[in-house]
Formats: C-alpha cells, structure tokens, sequence
C-alpha cells in the first residue's frame, strides 16, 4: 500500500498541474500506451506520483527521464535492456511491468526479457546491446567499475555512451528508491 496519497488533479497546486501536465501530456503521453501513465482517478501512476510532491525536484527529474528515454543515443532495445536491468536489481514490479512492456515493443523476446528479468544471459548477438547488460549489472552490482570493466565498456559504447548508459543507470535507482520508499505498487 502506497505510503503517500494518490494526488488527483483537483487536488494539485499550480506547480504540481504544470508537472502533472509535462508529464501526462508530454512524449510519455504522445506514443503507444504500452503502460498506464494516470489511473482511473487521474492521478499519476509509478513514481510520477512521488514526484509531485516536490515539484521543482519532481520537474528536473522527470525532465531528465524524458532525456534519457527520448533525447539519448542508445537504440530502444539497449535503452530498455539497461532500464530492465535495473529494475531486476531492484526488485522494481513497476518498472519491470512498464518496461518489459515497452522492450517487447522495440522487439525485445520473451525469452531476451527472461533472461534479463532472472540475471541469465539473454543471448544477445549485438554487441551494444551486451555491454549495455554486462555495464549496467556491473553498476547496479556495484556501483562502479574497474579499470578492465570500464576500458572495455568505452570500446564498445564510447565516452559519451557510457555516460549516457551510467546515467540512465542512476536515474532509474533513483526511481526505484522512490518506489520502495513510497511503498508505490502502480
């Protein structure tokens, strides 16, 4: 059971109606709906709920999600194996459940997903979309990386992919902590 209230949008300030807005309205809104952005109440679903409690903090960071999933350089099955692998290290159901949605969607198989959901080798032939599995489990493991991890991590996807990719990495435990802290199921 959630630990703060399912804020609707009669029940929003100003500020809290402008995320709500960035966030309802905004690209998360614009493609197919693989997974519930507001419940039948209205209110948002997931960690955007949380978000509007803080509403400046709430704004920079689901601006930054919305970097990350439509501005960032990854493909969409790299993007999503890495967010999916997140989310298997957190424990995250709604962010597997969003994600999985979505990564089936970018032609993900059930078996890729599988496998990436219980920690197997989803057998991936790209050698992006490995790196990607094999970093962000490095990351979310251990919160960094060696010196032979990290040499081979910028062969693979680059100064500027790693960094993407480490950033997508902290911005989905960031919601995942919200999640868990907030005792958010949807």
């Amino acid at each position: 059971m959630s630990r703060i209230p399912r804020l609707r949008p009669e029940q929003l300030d100003e500020r809290q109606r402008a995320v709500y807005a960035d966030i309802a309205g905004g690209p998360r809104a614009a493609g197919p709906q693989l997974f519930r952005l507001t419940g039948d109440d209205g209110a948002l679903e997931g960690p955007f709920n949380a978000m509007l409690l803080q509403p400046a903090l709430g704004d920079a960071l689901q601006r930054l999600g919305g970097a990350i999933r439509y501005e960032g350089a990854l493909s969409d099955r790299a993007r999503e194996l890495a967010i999916l692998v997140v989310a298997a290290h957190w424990d995250s159901a709604f962010e597997r459940h969003a994600h999985e949605a979505v990564g089936a969607h970018v032609g993900l198989t059930e078996a890729e997903l599988a496998a990436v959901r219980t920690g197997g080798d989803p057998g991936l032939d790209d050698p992006v979309e490995a790196a990607v599995v094999r970093t962000a489990r490095l990351l979310t493991a251990r919160a960094g990386l060696t010196d032979d991890e990290y040499a081979e991590a910028v062969r693979v996807l680059g100064p500027a992919g790693l960094f993407e990719l480490t950033t997508l990495v902290g911005y989905y435990a960031t919601l995942a902590l919200h999640l868990r802290v907030f005792g958010v199921e949807r």
